[in-house]
């Protein structure tokens, strides 16, 4: 084993475990701070979006929805940066949609109020609070059961290098990327809702796939190097499948964020939502992978007290049947 090609991730591990604690600081802030913000599948409630020309004024606006509605309401103007459409949205509050009566009294008032914008209503979005309810418990569940599931997977398939351990560090890993994600909602102000699950379970899938190869690059070198450190066969496994994992993620992130910037320049919020944290979440599960499950799995090691692998080969059963041949 040539030592000088072998990155030294595990004695430089306390340095990835500082950058992963402060991120995870500057997250939980930013969520104590400033409001978590959960979309209307979530919650319940409306999103009403109006096309318009000119001017609006988007405080106004805001006013006289919640006079009208008795709900809190938050207004909102984007335009697209390709194309110029200007939309005004309102994200109504509450536990149910808007009945079409008080819809119908908000818009006629908008138009009054704003006789020179041509306000039409382009989309509408309605969601009842049992329906929110249901959303996010079927959503949370998926996240457990994926979580469950990668770890009966990892524990059962790497056996040779202790399958429980593998599969416990592999999903700190995972953990970690969704936490990342999250956290990426609650600074850029993006809603919590069905898009965060579907990004959530994206990164689990990358991110374990990443964690998959390393451990499997380990399981291999404890064959071929049966009696050496863990630390070391870990470090050289690591540095070996390093390449592909930065290489296969980096072209994640940047399709990701290519995506990104054509929703942001065409005011495509759904995207936006997606799309960002997507690209945010494939470099944390790289990051993941490389510094933080491995030099995790060698501490476990350790700590158990096996600073050595040693793998005992199995002795090739040889054919004693005499081969009979026929011409």
């Amino acid at each position: 084993m040539k030592e000088g090609k072998i990155i030294h991730f595990y004695k430089n591990r306390y340095i990835f475990f500082a950058i992963s604690t402060a991120i995870m600081i500057i997250g939980i802030l930013f969520s104590i701070f400033d409001r978590v913000e959960l979309d209307i599948q979530f919650t319940g409630g409306a999103l009403l979006s109006y096309s318009y020309s000119g001017e609006v004024d988007e405080n106004r606006a805001g006013d006289i929805a919640t006079d009208i509605l008795g709900r809190p309401v938050t207004p909102q103007l984007t335009e697209s940066l390709s194309e110029g459409a200007k939309k005004l949205v309102l994200n109504i509050a509450g536990k149910s949609g808007v009945d079409p009566l008080d819809q119908a009294r908000l818009e006629e008032a908008l138009k009054a109020e704003f006789p020179q914008a041509n306000l039409e209503l382009s989309e509408a979005q309605m969601v009842e609070k049992f329906f929110g309810d249901k959303f996010m418990k079927r959503g949370v569940t998926a996240l457990l059961l994926s979580t469950a599931l990668v770890l009966i997977y990892v524990w059962i398939r790497f056996k040779i290098v202790d399958g429980l351990s593998a599969g416990v560090t592999a999903i700190i890993a995972l953990v970690h990327d969704c936490l990342v994600v999250f956290f990426t909602c609650v600074i850029f102000g993006l809603p919590i809702g069905d898009n965060f699950v579907a990004v959530a379970l994206s990164i689990i899938g990358y991110s374990i796939n990443d964690t998959i190869v390393i451990y499997d690059r380990i399981r291999e070198n404890a064959k071929l190097y049966s009696g050496y450190e863990v630390e070391t066969i870990a470090d050289l496994s690591i540095t070996q499948s390093m390449t592909r994992s930065i290489m296969t993620n980096l072209c994640v992130m940047i399709s990701v964020s290519l995506v990104y910037i054509l929703a942001f320049a065409n005011s495509i919020e759904s995207v936006q939502s997606f799309a960002l944290p997507m690209a945010i979440g494939s470099i944390s599960g790289c990051y993941s992978t490389i510094c933080i499950s491995g030099p995790l799995w060698v501490m476990w090691k350790k700590k158990k007290g096996e600073n050595i692998i040693t793998v005992e080969k199995k002795e090739e059963k040889k054919d004693t049947k005499a081969k009979k041949y026929y011409y």
